[in-house]
């Protein structure tokens, strides 16, 4: 068995996090192994200490314009120090250097500016941190930057979303390189779950604040997550707000950017996905207790939600 060669990039105010998701991934996979998998190092500037965005200081093992390959992949980490890393010519340049070195390139979290200030990205469709995918689309203009995904693989390039979606990605790349028995194994002994879909959204609409400004909106919200499985449809929750349809969707429109009818159909998939995920109950049970009816209504939600089927989803999420 090949050991695998990875370099993790480095450098100023990087996510330390970022690293560690990767790093310790990779290392609990060697453990189950006769021999390692990987090796894997991190390197930067000069081989310099850096200091990451947490203020903790870190030891590189390699000095960034040193390194040659071949590689097997070359991981550029996020942080608050991006945008330098991103304007940096010695950065860019040997990341675009050992790209051609390498089997597979990624980036985690906004380690995907690098990537496209190297024009690694051209073309590609890529995603990044939720709250800068728009900077970076602005910023980048020949990169389709899809802000929802976990992460994304297009060709033998990976982004992935903001911090501890490296693990998701990472775990990711040990099923791919060594099978699924080995990506359960380190995620079980990581207690995190097998990981979760790459197109599954970054943002649960249950955690993200919807609407703080308008406490008609914010009241309908409410009834909705606690009558998942009563009629929500819009005359019936305009009915319940005590306006018109047509001004419920004017609000929902102006403070969600969706629909009534849009909202609710994610709040039903969230919800169902939570159920698949920390119960055993069966298909039919989880779509009706959240509002779809049928097995065959919710498949098709799921589907256009997630891209991938309820029992599939599911499957992913078991951890034991």
């Amino acid at each position: 068995m090949d050991v695998r060669r990875v370099v993790v990039v480095a450098y100023e105010a990087a996510e330390l996090l970022d690293i560690a998701c990767v790093t310790t991934t990779l290392e609990s996979a060697n453990w189950h192994g006769a021999q390692p998998y990987y090796e894997y190092r991190v390197a930067t500037p000069g081989g310099h200490p850096i200091t990451t965005g947490t203020a903790l200081i870190l030891e590189a093992q390699l000095a960034l314009e040193r390194v040659t390959g071949p590689l097997d992949t070359l991981l550029v980490s996020g942080g608050i120090g991006h945008e330098d890393a991103a304007d940096n010519p010695l950065v860019v340049g040997h990341v675009r250097r050992l790209a051609r070195e390498s089997r597979r390139v990624a980036s985690v979290c906004t380690g995907s500016y690098v990537l496209a200030a190297a024009g690694l990205l051209d073309g590609r469709r890529a995603t990044t941190h939720w709250n800068l995918a728009q900077t970076m689309a602005a910023r980048y203009p020949d990169v389709v930057v899809d802000p929802d995904p976990i992460f994304i693989r297009d060709g033998n390039v990976a982004t992935s979303a903001g911090i501890t979606a490296a693990l998701d990605l990472t775990l990711a790349f040990v099923e791919e390189d060594n099978g699924t028995e080995l990506a359960r194994a380190v995620a079980r002994n990581m207690v995190t779950y097998l990981q979760r879909p790459g197109n599954q959204a970054q943002m649960s609409m249950f955690v993200s604040a919807p609407s703080p400004t308008n406490s008609l909106v914010k009241r309908t919200l409410e009834y909705i997550g606690a009558h998942l499985r009563d009629d929500l449809s819009t005359s019936a929750l305009a009915t319940e707000a005590g306006v018109s349809e047509r001004h419920l969707t004017r609000l929902f429109l102006k403070h969600l950017g969706q629909t009534p009818g849009r909202y609710v159909r994610q709040a039903r998939t969230e919800a169902a996905a939570h159920l698949l995920a920390s119960t055993s109950l069966p298909m039919a049970a989880v779509a009706v207790r959240c509002g779809f009816g049928t097995a065959e209504t919710l498949r098709q939600a799921f589907i256009d939600r997630y891209g991938i089927p309820p029992s599939r989803y599911r499957l992913t999420q078991a951890a034991g």
